[in-house]
């Protein structure tokens, strides 16, 4: 692996995430149960998602400014101490109207880590290990949500599910110190356009093309747009209505589901690796395409599947496949933006999956209501068919096209 990374700040970076993963995972894993417990509805709670989903719209276009303006790493920091105070604060505000903008805050500083650790990853990572070092990224993030809810479930035994989230807020602000005191400063990056990204010169020496317009980089990333998209309307909803449709409609107990979203991380955790190496190799859409047609068969498997152990199995492989595009997906849009708009295409593209969370459980929520988990788990995997249909259609726009089919031109 060195030998193939060579810059410790990668990393470093990969060891934040990890840390900021396993605060995620023990929040996350409780949220939904917390907020039940505090006798709110379905409906409330989707709303309380779509608060944190309008946290990290509201800062995930001016992130690529901020960035250029203070760095990523001074961002990343401050982002990083924002979330274990919010996250610290979330259990003991008594208003819906306080636990809302807490939830907005925690997304706004979320989507400032993200988009800060993604630009220093793919400043920082060669061209043709971009998928590699990006899964390695979500496999730090993966492991921390694979022991999050372990760790949660312990807390909640010994204590209360109130300091569950305290412990969150302590292990984010660990991560903050720690990139304060080791991270080096951001490399240069509006020297020169990533390899291979369109307009990228063909000739040593030749001028570097003009910065892309907002809409030719929304454009040239638009597949990896809407995979991100996909994942975070997905996720947002499985993640608050699955441990209660599992409760309601399969009879599992409470207690067993806190620990279901460390099966769909440990899905993730052992697969996304390979599936970046395979994406460097023969090429990342197809490879997305291929995770979303598995993982819409296991989402059909929630419905199908009664029994604890067969349904743990069936998150799994979901977590295995459609977690595992994430990366990949952003190992896509480093590779095809060029390097002075990397912080730009980062923005965009966590956007989208902003976007993502802030539909997905506003919608899941008002079918489950309306119609029940059955229909709401239907018209998840309506959404992963149509990404799969969608990079059928746009298949070129992945460079690795053109290694399998030489006489591919322009649209």
């Amino acid at each position: 692996m060195r030998a193939r990374i060579r810059d410790r700040n990668i990393f470093l970076i990969d060891a934040a995430i990890f840390q900021l993963g396993l605060a995620y995972g023990i929040s996350i894993s409780l949220v939904g149960l917390f907020l039940d417990a505090r006798g709110m509805s379905k409906h409330d709670i989707g709303t309380l998602a779509v608060w944190f989903a309008l946290g990290i719209v509201a800062l995930s276009l001016p992130m690529g400014g901020l960035i250029r303006r203070f760095s990523a790493r001074a961002t990343l920091i401050a982002c990083l101490a924002g979330y274990a105070a919010t996250v610290t604060a979330f259990p003991f505000i008594p208003s819906f109207a306080g636990i809302a903008a807490v939830r907005f805050l925690d997304g706004a500083f979320s989507v400032g880590v993200w988009v800060s650790c993604e630009t220093i990853l793919l400043s920082r990572a060669d061209d043709e290990n971009k998928a590699f070092v990006t899964s390695l990224y979500a496999v730090s993030l993966a492991l921390g949500y694979v022991l999050g809810p372990l760790a949660a479930k312990l807390v909640v035994g010994a204590i209360t599910m109130q300091y569950a989230f305290v412990l969150s807020g302590v292990i984010a602000s660990l991560a903050a110190l720690m990139v304060l005191l080791r991270l080096d400063p951001d490399v240069p990056h509006e020297d020169a356009p990533a390899p291979g990204a369109p307009g990228t010169p063909a000739e040593a020496g030749a001028a570097p093309a003009a910065e892309a317009t907002a809409w030719s980089l929304l454009w040239r990333i638009k597949t990896s747009c809407f995979a991100t998209f996909s994942y975070g309307y997905f996720q947002a909803s499985v993640v608050l209505f699955l441990p209660l449709y599992l409760i309601e409609s399969k009879q599992i107990s409470a207690d067993r589901t806190i620990i279901i979203p460390a099966f769909f991380a440990a899905g993730m955790l052992l697969f996304s690796n390979v599936a970046g190496r395979i994406g460097d190799r023969r090429g990342h859409l197809l490879v997305m395409r291929v995770l979303g047609a598995i993982g819409t068969l296991m989402i059909l498997g929630f419905v199908f599947l009664d029994a604890y152990g067969p349904m743990c199995v069936a998150v799994f492989i979901a977590g295995a496949t459609l977690a595992s595009i994430s990366p990949v997906s952003l190992a896509l849009q480093g590779v095809v933006t060029a390097r002075r708009d990397l912080s730009r295409g980062n923005a965009i593209y966590n956007a989208f999956y902003a976007s993502g969370m802030l539909l997905g459980p506003y919608v899941s929520a008002r079918i489950f209501d309306a119609r029940g988990g059955v229909a709401m788990l239907y018209h998840l995997a309506a959404l992963w068919v149509g990404f799969v249909v969608f990079t059928i259609v746009f298949y070129r726009d992945d460079p690795a096209v053109g290694r399998y089919l030489p006489a591919a031109g322009p649209r």
